[in-house]
C-alpha cells in the first residue's frame, strides 16, 4: 500500500491551515508556500498517472481497515488522469493569480485555494460514496470563499445564489445516501457494485429512487438542464482566475456520474440499468441548446463564456449518456479539452476586461496590444466552438462517431453541429465588437480624454504566459491525439470491466504473520520459563 495515493489530499490539507494561520499577513510567504505546494502536487499527480498507466487498481486503506468497513482511496487510470488534470490547471491558474495580483485582493485566497484542491482531488480518489459527499462539501465551502474573493455587492448576490443551490444539492445527496444505505447496508462503491444487482424485487424501488436522486445531485454539479441556471451568474461574477479553476468543478459532477454508473449502477444492475440512458441524453441535449443560444444572445463577455461552458458540458454528457465504452472514451477526451479551453478563455477575458474597463460587448477605443489579444481570443474561441485545427474539432468528431445509433444519431448530430455553428457565430460577434469595431473609434483631434485613473499598462509576459500555456496544451492534445485517446480508451475499458476494481478494493487485508516461537530460545530465556 503506497502512501503516495493519499498525498494529493494530505498535501493541500496541511498547507491550507499553515498558510491561513501563519502567512495570511505576508503575501510573499503565502505565494511561495502555495506555489511550492501546487508544484509538488503536480509532480505527485504526474507520478501517480505513470503508476496507474499499467492498468492496475491501487488501493489505500486509511487505518488499514478493510473495505467496506474502512475508508479507501482508489487509484486507477481515470482517477489518476483527473488528478493530473486538476494539478495542471491549478498550477497555471495560480500563476495567473500571482502575476495579475488577484491573490493580493484578500488575505485568505491561497488557503482557500489549497482547500479547494484538497476537495477536488479527494473527490476523484475516494472509493466511498459518503466520502464523495464529504469531499464535495470541502470543495464547495472553499469555492464559496473564492467566489466572493475581493467582495462587491453583485459578487455577493451571485455567491448567495450559488450557496443556496449547492446546499439544496447537498441535502438531496444526504437523502440519497441514507436511502442507499438503508437498502444495501453499504456506501462503498465496490461493495455497492456487488450488492445492488442482488437487491430483492421489493427493495429495488428504493435503490432506484436513490440512484435518481444521486443523478440529480451530480447534474447540479455538472450544470445540466434543468439545474444549470446557477452557473452563468456564478462564473460571470466570480474573479476570473476562480472561474478558470471552476472549469474543473463541473467535471467533478461528470466524473461522479461516469464512476457510479459504470460501477455501482452499471447497465447489468437490474434496478438501475436505464436511469442514465432515460434521463441524461435529453438533459444533455437541452443543455447544449441553452448553452449555444446563451452564447449568441449574451451582451457581456463573461456571461458569454459562462454559457459556452454550459454548451460544452452538454456536448460531453451526450457521449456519457449511452453508457458505452467507446462513447465514454470520446467523452474523456472532450473533458480534458473543454477544461483547458474554458480556463484559457476566462484568463484571457481577465486581461482584456481589466484594460477595457467593462465586459460589455460594445465598441470602445482599442486597448494596448489589441492585435495580440484578438489573436489569442480567436484561438480560444475556435477551441471552445470545436473548429479545426485544435483539439475541440477532434473531440467533437470522436463524439459524433460514437453517437451513430439510429435512435441517437439524428438528435445528437443535429445538436452538436448546429450548436457549434451558433457558438462560433456568437464568438465571432463578440470578437468583432471588442477587437475590430473598436479600432474605428478614435479620440477627436484637439481634445483630451478625461481619465481619473492611470491608463492600464500593457500585459507583461508573465501575465500572458498562462493563456499561451493552455493553448499549447490544446495544440499538444490535438497533435498527440493518438496516444491521448489510447490512454482514454484503456481508462474506459477499465471502467467497463469493473471486476479488477471490485477485487482490489474488497480484497482482505493481509496481516503480518507472527514469528514462530523457538523452543530452545524460550528455554534459555528466564522470562519465557516464568511464563510457562
Amino acid at each position: 500500500m503506497s502512501h503516495w495515493i493519499i498525498a494529493p489530499v494530505v498535501l493541500p490539507a496541511m498547507m491550507a491551515p499553515l498558510i491561513g494561520y501563519v502567512m495570511r499577513h505576508d503575501i510573499v510567504l503565502a505565494r511561495v508556500a502555495s506555489a511550492a505546494s501546487t508544484v509538488a502536487l503536480f509532480v505527485i499527480a504526474l507520478g501517480l498517472a505513470f503508476w496507474a498507466a499499467d492498468g492496475g487498481t491501487h488501493v489505500y486503506r486509511l487505518g488499514d481497515w478493510p473495505a467496506p468497513f474502512g475508508i479507501v482511496l482508489v487509484l486507477d487510470r481515470l482517477s489518476a488522469m483527473m488528478v493530473l488534470l486538476t494539478a495542471s490547471l491549478a498550477l497555471i491558474v495560480l500563476w495567473h493569480s500571482i502575476a495579475t495580483g488577484w491573490d493580493a485582493k484578500g488575505r485568505h485566497f491561497h488557503a482557500l485555494y489549497q482547500f479547494q484542491l484538497m476537495g477536488i482531488c479527494g473527490a476523484f480518489l475516494t472509493g466511498d460514496a459518503f466520502n464523495l459527499f464529504v469531499f464535495f462539501e470541502v470543495l464547495l465551502i472553499a469555492s464559496y470563499g473564492l467566489m466572493v474573493h475581493s467582495g462587491g455587492k453583485v459578487r455577493m448576490q451571485a455567491g448567495l445564489q450559488y450557496v443556496v443551490m449547492n446546499l439544496a444539492g447537498s441535502t438531496l445527496f444526504l437523502f440519497a445516501l441514507g436511502t442507499m444505505y438503508a437498502t444495501t447496508g453499504t456506501l462503498n462503491m465496490a461493495d455497492l457494485a456487488v450488492k445492488v444487482p442482488q437487491i430483492a424485487a421489493e427493495d429495488s424501488g428504493m435503490v432506484r429512487v436513490a440512484a435518481v436522486l444521486l443523478l440529480i445531485v451530480f447534474m447540479i454539479k455538472a450544470a445540466l438542464f434543468p439545474v444549470q441556471f446557477w452557473l452563468p451568474g456564478t462564473y460571470s461574477n466570480a474573479p476570473a482566475p476562480v472561474a478558470a479553476l471552476f472549469a474543473i468543478m463541473t467535471k467533478v459532477g461528470a466524473y461522479a456520474i461516469i464512476r457510479l454508473h459504470t460501477l455501482a449502477f452499471h447497465p447489468g444492475a437490474e434496478p438501475t440499468k436505464d436511469v442514465v440512458t432515460t434521463w441524461l441524453f435529453p438533459a444533455a441535449m437541452v443543455t447544449l441548446t441553452l448553452g449555444a443560444l446563451g452564447v449568441l444572445a449574451a451582451r457581456r463577455l463573461m456571461p458569454l463564456l459562462s454559457f459556452s461552458v454550459i454548451g460544452s458540458m452538454g456536448t460531453m454528457m451526450l457521449a456519457v449518456a449511452p453508457v458505452d465504452a467507446y462513447a465514454t472514451e470520446t467523452a474523456l477526451y472532450y473533458l480534458v479539452h473543454s477544461t483547458f479551453s474554458a480556463a484559457a478563455l476566462f484568463l484571457l477575458a481577465d486581461l482584456v476586461v481589466s484594460r477595457r474597463g467593462s465586459d460589455l460587448l460594445d465598441a470602445r477605443p482599442p486597448v494596448l496590444q489589441n492585435g495580440l489579444f484578438a489573436a489569442l481570443f480567436f484561438a480560444c474561441a475556435i477551441a471552445m466552438a470545436g473548429m479545426p485545427p485544435l483539439s475541440g474539432f477532434l473531440g467533437k468528431l470522436l463524439i459524433l462517431d460514437a453517437l451513430r445509433e439510429p435512435d441517437l444519431m439524428p438528435w445528437a448530430w443535429t445538436g452538436i453541429l448546429v450548436g457549434s455553428l451558433v457558438t462560433i457565430v456568437g464568438f465571432a460577434r463578440a470578437g468583432s465588437m471588442i477587437f475590430w469595431k473598436s479600432t474605428a473609434l478614435k479620440v477627436p483631434e484637439g481634445t483630451e480624454a478625461i481619465q481619473s485613473d492611470p491608463p492600464p499598462a500593457p500585459a507583461r509576459g508573465t501575465e500572458l504566459a498562462p493563456v499561451m500555456m493552455l493553448l499549447a496544451l490544446l495544440v499538444g492534445l490535438a497533435v498527440l491525439a493518438g496516444p491521448a485517446t489510447g490512454y482514454m480508451r484503456a481508462a474506459a475499458n477499465q471502467l467497463f470491466e469493473p471486476s479488477g476494481y471490485i477485487d482490489a478494493v474488497l480484497a482482505p487485508v493481509e496481516k503480518p504473520e507472527k514469528p514462530e516461537a523457538d523452543p530452545q530460545h524460550d528455554a534459555a530465556d528466564p522470562l519465557a520459563e516464568e511464563e510457562h
